[in-house]
């Protein structure tokens, strides 16, 4: 079987268990991008199936939010929180700023790899001085090296950076991590929320399901903490975090 950059895969010795987009090939190995999830792998071309089977709709992931988040504008004004999107990823970036989008949401978005971030997260908080911050792009918990994870180091730094910027969780929020990475760390880093309590795959969607839950949450309220993380796609396996208010004002009459 003929593979070109741009297929869609599955593994066989892995039962097909995740859709993945050809990112590039070398030789016979090719290297691998979650089609839904935050995930880089490689496989030898011997192992790869190419697959007809659509991954997540993104239309249907944002309807799914709306009808959660749907308000009653009869009478007030609302003005959500403002959202800074870092993303390692470009092409996960586009996908959530698309979300962002049809969900009303304003948003800034840019791509910086995760290396870069701590570097840079301190002048974007000061250029956008945004509600929200979300830090994330990829990640992997190598068990090889029990205790190692191939980006968790970059985010924690960067989370250390932000919370320069700002120090109270309730004035700047920050959700940080990819997938399976050092929650705990990020955590105790300074994060409000962060990804992966059971070290597992997050979708490409969740930072961007998480910041708008936020966004959209009245700022004089503390959150629902198990209803926003049951939004996303692996609920608090996949991201944990702590109970904050959320960052809309909420205004009378319209």
């Amino acid at each position: 079987m003929e593979f070109h950059e741009g297929d869609y895969v599955t593994r066989i010795s892995h039962n097909h268990d995740i859709v993945f987009k050809i990112v590039s090939i070398e030789g016979n190995i090719a290297f691998l991008k979650g089609a839904d999830l935050r995930l880089y792998a490689d496989s030898s071309l011997s192992d790869l199936v190419k697959t007809t089977v659509s991954f997540d709709s993104d239309q249907q992931i944002v309807e799914k939010n709306l009808r959660s988040l749907q308000m009653d504008r009869s009478q007030y004004f609302y003005l959500p929180g403002k959202i800074l999107h870092i993303d390692g990823d470009r092409d996960y970036l586009k996908r959530c700023m698309n979300f962002y989008k049809e969900m009303n949401i304003k948003a800034n978005g840019l791509t910086v790899s995760e290396m870069e971030i701590p570097h840079k997260i301190h002048s974007l908080l000061e250029e956008f001085q945004p509600d929200i911050v979300v830090i994330t792009g990829h990640d992997a918990y190598l068990k090889k090296n029990r205790g190692d994870y191939q980006n968790s180091f970059n985010f924690i730094e960067a989370v250390k950076e932000a919370r320069k910027y700002e120090k109270s969780q309730d004035k700047l929020i920050i959700i940080a991590g990819a997938c399976q990475s050092n929650y705990e760390e990020l955590i105790k880093a300074g994060a409000n929320f962060a990804s992966s309590p059971k070290r597992i795959n997050i979708h490409a969607l969740d930072p961007a399901i998480l910041a708008t839950s936020l966004a959209l949450s009245d700022r004089n309220k503390s959150i629902d903490l198990l209803s926003i993380l049951e939004k996303t796609k692996y609920g608090k396996d996949g991201i944990g975090g702590i109970i904050t208010n959320g960052t809309m004002y909420v205004g009378y009459p319209r």
